[in-house]
């Protein structure tokens, strides 16, 4: 039973030590949030995970992940479920498990309300610009400088709270829009982790 024990450990110990790159997205748990413009994050993972038939049924480092591969590396798709104001607990603690470097095995996606419904922009780095769940990443992981992709989810109308839209639903116009826009960042993510960043800026950050 002990040396069962031991082989089964070895060989858990030897698949997670292949993780080469993570790709969180951002978002809440909770069901009320569900197709909300702060889950985009989310919703882009779940079809990332359908395209290359990654089960995301593990919960560990306070996530839900699973691990598949995508353009040749090895992933792990992680929707952390701290909360969206401190995914950067999950995600630090994900980083540190693998012994992975920020700066270089790391991708988030999130919503921007910068962008229109439908866009997408790819940023090597940045400032968290006014995002919570971005700020706590910073802060948690010590760097600016990880790759993101960003899901336009549109701009706050005059007058209503930021809180209230951004947990807010889509119209049915805007999330057929933003659905078209998933199949953008699944593409430009390809073309992160086959080391074309610049290629995957280029191609989309001009994109109507």
């Amino acid at each position: 039973m002990t040396r069962y024990s031991s082989r089964k450990r070895q060989k858990l110990s030897e698949e997670e030590s292949k993780i080469m790159y993570v790709i969180a997205g951002l978002g809440n748990p909770d069901k009320k949030y569900e197709k909300t413009r702060h889950n985009v994050g989310f919703d882009v993972i779940d079809a990332m995970a359908q395209k290359y038939n990654v089960e995301l049924t593990e919960k560990k480092h306070r996530a839900i992940c699973g691990s598949g591969y995508i353009a040749g590396q090895k992933v792990l798709l992680v929707k952390p479920q701290t909360y969206m104001n401190l995914s950067g607990e999950s995600i630090r603690a994900i980083m540190d498990f693998y012994k992975l470097d920020p700066e270089q095995e790391l991708l988030v996606v999130y919503d921007d309300i910068s962008l229109e419904p439908g866009r997408i922009r790819v940023r090597a780095k940045g400032s968290a610009g006014g995002h919570n769940g971005i700020k706590n990443i910073i802060a948690h992981t010590g760097t600016q400088a990880f790759a993101r992709i960003k899901v336009g989810v549109g701009e706050k109308p005059a007058g209503w709270d930021l809180a209230d839209y951004v947990l807010g639903h889509f119209s049915k116009e805007e999330r057929a829009k933003v659905e078209e826009a998933f199949a953008d960042a699944i593409q430009a993510a390809e073309m992160i982790l086959m080391d074309d960043l610049a290629g995957a800026m280029n191609q989309f950050n001009g994109k109507k």
